[in-house]
């Protein structure tokens, strides 16, 4: 090994975590399983995206022969050796490497190997107790988060009066908080203000997009608090910028003087669906006939029918709130483009500039959000570089728990992205 120089010295503030992962992972290479693990390490690292490292042992060897000669320096881990994968036609060179006399301050690292997931599909497993066959639902690594992360982010913290503060979530290959995460930093400083109501109603504007890489702030004004109702203004800003504005109504409960709700739609049920992997574990989402399909050439009608549960009790009434809306400017965007031939979910953001541009949400009944619920989204409207969704959120019991609209862009770049500095990728 050749003698190196440790980075570490000149900068003792620079990160790298070695997290163990605690589920089991596996490396493919279109149907050539490499590697299996339950001991993997999730690598943590400043200004780099996660890599999972799995133990040398748990790799087919004999699937890959030593690259000779092929070495690279990390200043912060160490020298680094490579394999080339063997059992392919062609052969992919240079597919896998290790540090074999790593650094102390990574020296978990060690006798472990990590494998390039823009080139292989690296997945870990996710067990839900009650799947009747016991089978686990793979997720995509890296992953975006798990529920305790958007936890996190939308809980929003008191930094001095009717002041609050949302905290970065961290660098992202698309770098930009995504709506409904904006809503349920709303919902959460709102009911902090007004604690002893819940929020009935709100409505959202999002003017300019804020970065997942800094902290968000909430300014709130009540300028109305009455015994049955409490008006709630909440201006959403970034770096002194205004990023959105929201209106909620907070209300005291009642007993019911009339009851009723539109019917739940009849469709399938979660066990019938097709999962969806949006790259957060602990959230639980199926879809009616896999209609959230990248692939822009299948068709069908403007409607997402998709079942969410989560799997831990995130603790008070406004946190089942905020996570539960959190999720409802999922489905406009790509239920609208459904009818349409050559469009689909898999160009947003890269050929097609779309985003959500309001969202109004209403709560009506109790729940909580470890249980099923049916969000049914079909988009009413489409045109003028614009469409309407009107939603509705179902308990599977069918009592109506909240409805939801979203008005959302979808137009062409009047230039390329990669000419506009922008950034790609799926977020939450």
């Amino acid at each position: 090994m050749t003698q190196i120089e440790s980075a570490w010295p000149k900068y003792p503030d620079y990160r790298i975590d070695l997290v163990p992962l605690g589920r089991t992972a596996r490396v493919w290479f279109g149907d050539v399983l490499l590697a299996e693990s339950d001991r993997c390490l999730v690598v943590e690292e400043t200004r780099h995206v996660d890599r999972l490292y799995f133990p040398r042992t748990s790799v087919r060897w004999d699937l890959f022969a030593h690259a000779d000669g092929v070495y690279t320096i990390c200043p912060f881990k160490g020298e680094a050796e490579y394999w080339d994968l063997i059992a392919v036609e062609p052969a992919e060179t240079n597919f896998v490497w290790s540090y074999s006399e790593p650094f102390a301050e990574v020296a978990g690292i060690v006798d472990h190997v990590c494998f390039y997931q823009e080139r292989a599909r690296i997945e870990i497993d996710e067990h839900w107790s009650d799947d009747p066959h016991g089978r686990a639902r793979p997720v995509s690594f890296p992953t975006w988060g798990d529920q305790a992360e958007l936890i996190r982010l939308m809980d929003v913290q008191p930094v001095r009066e009717n002041r609050f503060a949302a905290p970065p979530y961290g660098e992202m290959e698309r770098n930009v908080v995504e709506g409904g995460q904006l809503l349920g930093d709303a919902i959460v400083a709102a009911t902090k203000s007004v604690p002893d109501q819940r929020v009935v109603s709100g409505y959202i504007t999002f003017s300019k997009a804020a970065s997942f890489d800094r902290p968000v702030d909430l300014e709130v004004d009540v300028p109305q608090r009455g015994r049955s109702f409490a008006t709630v203004n909440v201006r959403i800003t970034q770096d002194g910028t205004f990023r959105a504005g929201a209106l909620l109504l907070m209300g005291a409960d009642a007993p019911d003087l009339i009851r009723g709700h539109a019917p739940m739609p009849d469709v399938v049920g979660p066990e019938e669906a097709v999962p969806l992997d949006m790259g957060v574990t602990d959230r639980d989402l199926r879809i009616i006939d896999g209609a959230y399909d990248p692939d822009p050439d299948r068709l069908g009608p403007p409607e997402i029918y998709a079942w969410c549960r989560f799997r831990h009790d995130p603790g008070p009434q406004y946190l089942h709130a905020a996570l539960l809306a959190q999720s409802t400017t999922h489905w406009t965007i790509a239920a609208a483009m459904r009818p349409h031939p050559g469009l689909g979910e898999a160009s947003a953001h890269y050929t097609l500039s779309t985003g959500v541009m309001s969202t109004a949400i209403a709560f009506h009944d109790d729940f909580d959000v470890r249980d099923w619920h049916l969000y049914a989204n079909p988009a009413i409207y489409a045109g003028r570089g614009l469409a309407h969704g009107e939603g509705r959120i179902y308990a599977r019991d069918g009592r109506l728990i909240a409805s939801y609209s979203c008005e959302v862009m979808i137009r062409p770049f009047a230039k390329k992205p990669a000419a506009m500095g922008m950034d790609y990728g799926n977020v939450m």
